[in-house]
Parts: structure tokens; sequence; C-alpha cells
């Protein structure tokens, strides 16, 4: 009830309870837009597999609720999608692979679940790149292809999480969900100028998708709005019995999220960390902390120790999994995945125990660190990615994209989070000269989100402007 009147999904709200507007009408209105989206040029590529009846049984009985005035929650009606590393009834599970998933799921991960429970209309599956083992959501086999930034076609998503990231920006859903190992939820909302909100490791249910890597993945909402993400994570962070790692958590709450200013609250920055980015993404986001200092914040300089290290130890954790996970698939199906799969996995296995050990008591002492810096701060900003989406190339349509300094620097943000477990949220601030957006993070100690939705709200604020991308479906219309 706090932040339900800053949702961008009220219109739709306010109409489905006036009867101007039913879920049945705004359902129609969506699989007639995603019949177009397969036929554009180029396709959008967002959303990889849906079902119209689907969608239609599941707005029609919202739209029932509706008239009878017993909606099950803030998502009743609302049009969501979730990631294909998630097992949704009746899509297949084929986690951005051709050769996973060749029965239709009969089951659905716990966050499917829950959106379902909560009146939610799932109108598909979402493309990602292929068994999230990049950063640029570029995977060329015949069942995903290319999902394209809404904002220029022409430039990448951002992955791993590209499609739901690509459905919410191009406007076919406000809400989207996501996982997060190496920044595969922040990446994507960065580069399509969205919200997106990796929640602390365990707070949201992995149950039902593919365990990649156990140690590094979170999972999270990507959003239209600050407060669409609030109303998300209030509805799936709590834990559930089929996923241990969450099982002790404190009980998420939305306190304080719409304070009317930040006076007291002190953002840690280490600024040597913070300017290894472009010149135009330093110059908007040096800007937007300055925002959120005028609100009554205080800046704080601190030092993040050993970060060369935590990003050393992060990438051996992270593909050590994967590689071991994947094991069996590398053995039988090499040669049905991507190249640029091929050689992730192939560097996982160069990896030793004794690596892996000694990666581990990095992540002891990073948490450490923070735990520190955690009792002077009550968070830590960064830019959210140090450049912007980066081109598609004809190549990259045929044999995919492989580019090691790419990944390496577009996750040097991200890779503390998923190594350490803390939650972050990242926030469009801006636009480049060549009109692609540019965010902010904002990162806070373990199972503080609240506090980084409430300087989420504050950071929307900055934005003077929001412009419509060029691929964009008004779903409302």
């Amino acid at each position: 009830d706090e932040v339900r009147g800053g949702l961008v999904t009220n219109s739709q709200l306010l109409s489905c309870r006036s009867g101007k507007l039913t879920p049945s009408q705004v359902a129609k209105n969506i699989i007639a837009m995603l019949e177009d989206c397969d036929k554009s040029t180029p396709p959008l590529r967002a959303i990889v597999q849906w079902d119209p009846e689907q969608i239609m049984l599941m707005a029609e009985a919202s739209t029932t609720r509706y008239r009878n005035k017993c909606t099950l929650s803030c998502l009743d009606g609302i049009p969501v999608c979730l990631k294909e590393e998630f097992k949704v009834v009746p899509y297949h599970h084929r986690v951005g692979t051709v050769y996973l998933g060749t029965k239709p799921e009969t089951e659905d991960a716990t966050v499917a679940r829950k959106l379902r429970e909560a009146g939610a209309i799932i109108i598909g599956v979402s493309n990602m790149h292929e068994l999230g083992t990049g950063t640029t959501g570029c995977n060329p086999n015949r069942y995903h292809k290319i999902p394209r930034n809404p904002y220029k076609p022409n430039h990448f998503t951002g992955g791993s999480s590209s499609g739901s990231a690509a459905a919410v920006a191009a406007g076919l859903c406000p809400v989207a969900i996501g996982t997060d190992g190496g920044g595969s939820v922040r990446i994507p909302s960065s580069f399509c100028g969205v919200v997106g909100l990796k929640g602390t490791f365990g707070r949201i249910s992995c149950h039902g998708s593919l365990p990649l890597s156990y140690s590094t993945v979170s999972v999270g909402p990507i959003c239209t709005s600050v407060a669409d993400a609030a109303i998300v994570y209030s509805i799936l962070a709590e834990p559930d019995p089929l996923y241990p790692y969450g099982l002790k958590q404190p009980k998420a709450t939305l306190s304080d999220m719409c304070a009317p200013d930040l006076k007291g609250l002190k953002l840690g920055v280490d600024w040597t960390f913070f300017k290894a980015c472009d010149a135009e993404v330093l110059s908007a986001c040096e800007k937007a902390v300055e925002h959120l200092r005028s609100l009554g914040a205080s800046v704080v300089e601190v030092s993040l120790p050993e970060m060369e290290e935590a990003r050393v130890a992060h990438a051996i954790c992270i593909l050590s999994e994967m590689r071991d996970f994947l094991q069996p698939d590398f053995n039988k199906h090499f040669h049905e995945m991507n190249l640029e799969t091929r050689a992730s996995l192939a560097l996982g296995c160069q990896f030793t125990a004794l690596d892996y050990i000694t990666a581990n008591r990095q992540r002891t002492r990073s948490m450490r660190f923070l735990q520190e810096i955690f009792s002077t701060v009550n968070c830590i900003l960064t830019p959210a990615v140090p450049s912007t989406a980066p081109r598609i190339y004809e190549s990259d349509l045929l044999t995919g994209s492989s580019d090691m300094s790419l990944t390496v620097r577009t996750i040097r943000f991200m890779q503390l989070g998923n190594f350490t477990g803390i939650p972050g949220l990242v926030v469009p601030i801006g636009y480049s000269t060549a009109g692609l957006p540019i965010s902010l993070q904002v990162m806070a100690k373990w199972w503080d989100e609240a506090v980084l939705l409430r300087i989420g709200l504050k950071l929307e604020q900055f934005r003077d402007q929001t412009k419509k991308p060029s691929i964009y479906y008004d779903v409302l219309a």
C-alpha cells in the first residue's frame, strides 16, 4: 500500500477497477504485439515462447476477479514474463540452448507459482544468453536468435537476462524476472534503460531454475520503475522450503522507502573504483551522486580493498561451478553449444580444486571488508556498467560474439555483489549522446533491500526525461 501510488502499472489497475479496461483486453493487445514482434525487421526476440491460449486463460480469470472485486494482489492482471532459465508450465525449459527442455514443463519454478498465485498474467518466457554464460545476450541458435535493444536495435540488450530487459523496455510487460550470477539482471537492465534489482543471495527462491552456479546466483525483478520492483520484491522475497539457502532470512520489509528525503543516510563511494568508466557514464553518475547529496544524504569516501583479487575469485567460483554442473552437457552436447559457451566452459575446466578453495577464502575476506564498510555507511554507489550497450555486428548474427575483454569490463561493477551476496539495484539516470541508457548502481548490506529501494525512488527524480525507445508497444492502447 505504501508504494502502490507510484506504480507505472497503476494506470492499468485503475482502469481495471473502474471497468474501463479489462485484463482480457490488455492480453489481446499483447498477443497482437507479440505477433508483430516476431514479424518485425529485425525481430525483437524478447519473448521466445508464448501461447495465446494460456495468456487469455489467465487474463479472463483476472477479469472475473476484478468484476467480482476479489483481486489477489497488486499484480493481479499485470503482464509478466520469466527468463527461460525458470521452469514455467507449459513451456520448454531450454535455458537458451537447443538441446535442453525437449518436453513441455509440468511444474512451475517457485517464482512462477508465486506470480500465478498473485494473479499476474504470464505472457511467456524470455530470451537469454545460452546457459547464462555471457553478458551481451548474443544467442544465435535457431530457437533464440539475438534480442534487440529497444533503444537502438543494432545494439545488444546485455545478458544473460536479455529478453527480460528487452520485454520491459519495449513495453510488452512492466515486470520480468531474471537471474544474476555476474550481473545478469543488472547489466541488461542498465543497457535497456529499466530498473533491475538483484536480491541478497537466497532472498528470492531459485527453486525451479537451472542451478548453474549455486553460490553466486540471485533472483530479481526487472521493472519499469522502482515502485514496481518494490512490489514484486515484496511478493517474491520470503523463505522457500524447497530452496535451503534462503531459509534463515529476516522478514523482507519496505521500511522508510517513501521517506521524503535521504537525511541520515551515508552513501559510500570509492572514487578510484567509481571512475573506471567511460567519460559520458562518469559525468552522468557523478551528477546523480550530487543529486542524492542534495536530498540530505552524506557522501562518504570509502576504500574497497582487494577488488582485483575479488574479481578473479568471483570468475573462478562462477566458472568452476558452472563447469561442474554442466560437465555432462559439455561432454554430450558440445557441438550443439554456441562457440562462446564452449570457450567459457573450457576456461572453467582449467581451474583446480586449490584455485576454488583459495577463491572462497577470498570471499570470506571480501565479506569481512564489507561488514566493516557497512558499519560506517548505508550503501555503496558505483556506475552500473562502465559503458553503454555495445553494437551488434553482422558476424554476431551468424556465429555469436566472444570478446573476453568486453565481458571483463562489463561486469566490473557487478562482481562484488555476486561474490559476497549483497543486494544491488540499478536505476536509469540518463542517456549518452548516442541515445543509449546510462544507469547508477546502489549496493547495501545483506537483507537491506529496503534502503536500496528508498534511494532508488530518489534517483528516479534525477532523470529529467525518459526517452521513448525506438521499439515500443503501448499495451493499454
